[in-house]
């Protein structure tokens, strides 16, 4: 996966927050923003790496991609 063309709509900075935070704060951002709009999650935590992506399923989002960045990666969803 590369990083998406697309300039987020928001960024959620989660870093340095223990689990289940990030996925919580993608969760509450996820739910402000309007259908096809790309939330980017920044998060330190290695739980994120199975979390968001089992949660963006369920969910009926789409993960665009994972950027993996100095201390932290960065998840790129797509609200459907």
């Amino acid at each position: 996966m590369s990083t998406p063309d697309t300039d987020p709509a928001a960024t959620v900075d989660a870093r340095g927050a223990a689990c289940p935070g990030p996925l919580m704060d993608l969760i509450g951002k996820m739910r402000e923003v309007d259908s096809g709009a790309i939330v980017c999650l920044l998060s330190d935590n290695e739980q994120s790496v199975t979390d968001v992506p089992e949660w963006v399923e369920e969910a009926g989002n789409e993960l665009l991609a994972v950027e993996e960045r100095e201390d932290h990666r960065a998840f790129y969803v797509e609200k459907q």
